[in-house]
């Protein structure tokens, strides 16, 4: 089984930092993409950041220049580490990766973590 478990969220001022963790466990044979997704009260689930098993990364427009997606392939963990934020930035945020299980599986799955809160006063 694979989970992906979530940590980092919390409470913090305009203009301020946080960074987000993200530690895929389980039986694990590849990862393709690492992903953060952001889901605002009353708005849909949006890509913030993404990185390829090659290192490519894709941001969002709103946070290009505030936010850096890293990748730890050793450790399996991805990192979103978020600066200059705004409160147009809260929202709980969500990792996401495409996983192979085994080697002979076809193409790799979509797994989801739980969701940490991230809230930015003004």
């Amino acid at each position: 089984q694979v989970q992906l478990v979530e940590s980092g969220g919390g409470l913090v001022q305009a203009g301020g930092s946080l960074r987000l963790s993200c530690a895929a466990v389980g039986s694990i044979f590849s990862i393709n993409v690492m992903a953060w997704y952001r889901q605002a009260p009353g708005k849909q689930r949006e890509l913030v950041a993404l990185i390829t098993d090659g290192a490519t990364t894709t941001y969002a427009d709103s946070v290009k220049g505030r936010f850096a997606i890293i990748r730890d392939n050793a450790k399996k963990t991805t990192y979103l580490q978020m600066s200059s934020l705004k409160p147009e930035d809260t929202a709980v945020y969500y990792c996401n990766a495409r996983i192979r299980r085994t080697w002979y599986e076809s193409s790799p799955s979509d797994y989801w973590g739980q969701g940490t809160q991230v809230t930015v006063s003004s």
